[in-house]
């Protein structure tokens, strides 16, 4: 679906006054009409007073629609990445918002940093893989974002992994992307805790004509703090012994906010980290094979224990 006429109309402006030869075809891409729709609207914009013409592309004839932007070619690339990386424009959710955003503040740039914009290549790309990304609608994105807008109660059916399909009645209150995914946190009525829900497990969502009182009793940074990923539970210490090849990828990287390595003999590693539930560690160590060792907690020792008596079935 394209652009309202209204914000097409300032869309397309913003367009012939950063960009050079654009044609009829080109534009209407971006805008995602039809070329019709795209004469109608140069026509309309002549109509009104704004001279537009044609010399190998549409142009726009005066220099003094936008007042231009106090930025230099630095601070345009960064905020050109930081745009363009936004899991939102990969995943088509606000795509047309954020080329919105992106032509008006290219249209704005000083005449100085237009050409140095031409000879320079930005030095930073910042590619977000995940297949999950395209395969939510907007109309769930929407929903979700009107009813933590509105405090309104959403009705879900939502895949989950334990449960399969169920339908759930929830209070929303924000959105996240972590780990290549989006994913709402909401109180779920029918449970009656907190949950998380992946965005792209969401088979339909409708906004109830529910109104909610929101909680106080929920935070963003407190929510996942010391979650390993999205997942959470009670406060777990855990600490690892990690050899070999695994000891260097654990010494030489990052993988939680507030663990600790420490160097032990034969270049060993001892890891030590406390988490909020054990499920997401576990994946995460079963693939060090028996280069990692759990020390502490016992259920942890005996959730890789499973794990691992579960693969060796699939061999025997």
């Amino acid at each position: 679906m394209g652009m309202a006429k209204y914000d097409r109309l300032l869309f397309l402006l913003n367009l012939l006054r950063s960009r050079r030869n654009l044609n009829a075809a080109a534009i209407a891409r971006e805008c995602e009409v039809t070329e019709r729709t795209i004469y109608r609207d140069i026509i309309a914009l002549s109509e009104a007073h704004i001279p537009i013409y044609y010399d190998n592309g549409y142009k726009f004839a005066s220099e003094n629609f936008l007042p231009t932007l106090n930025f230099n070619l630095d601070e345009y690339f960064t905020l050109k990445t930081v745009l363009e990386s936004s899991p939102l424009f990969k995943s088509g959710h606000s795509r047309k918002l954020i080329k919105s955003i992106r032509s008006k503040i290219e249209a704005g740039l000083s005449p100085t940093v237009v050409k140095e914009k031409k000879m320079s290549v930005p030095t930073t790309k910042i590619e977000i893989k995940s297949v999950s990304l395209e395969s939510v609608s907007e109309k769930v994105y929407a929903v979700v974002e009107n009813g933590i807008k509105s405090n309104q109660v959403i009705r879900l059916r939502y895949n989950s992994i334990q449960s399969g399909l169920i339908d759930r009645d929830v209070e929303p209150y924000f959105l996240i992307f972590i780990e290549k995914a989006f994913y709402f946190v909401a109180y779920c009525l029918l449970r009656q805790e907190w949950r998380t829900f992946r965005t792209d497990r969401i088979v339909n969502a409708s906004l109830t004509d529910r109104r909610f009182v929101p909680r106080q009793d929920i935070d963003p940074v407190k929510y996942f703090e010391n979650s390993w990923g999205v997942f959470s539970g009670e406060p777990v210490e855990v600490e690892v012994i990690f050899s070999g090849k695994a000891a260097r990828v654990v010494a030489l990287g990052k993988h939680h906010p507030r663990e600790k390595v420490t160097p032990l003999d034969d270049g060993r590693v001892k890891y030590e980290v406390t988490v909020r539930g054990i499920e997401e560690i576990g994946r995460w160590l079963v693939g060090f094979g028996g280069e990692a060792a759990v020390v502490k907690p016992l259920s942890l020792r005996q959730e890789i224990m499973r794990r691992a008596e579960e693969i060796l079935k699939n061999y025997q």
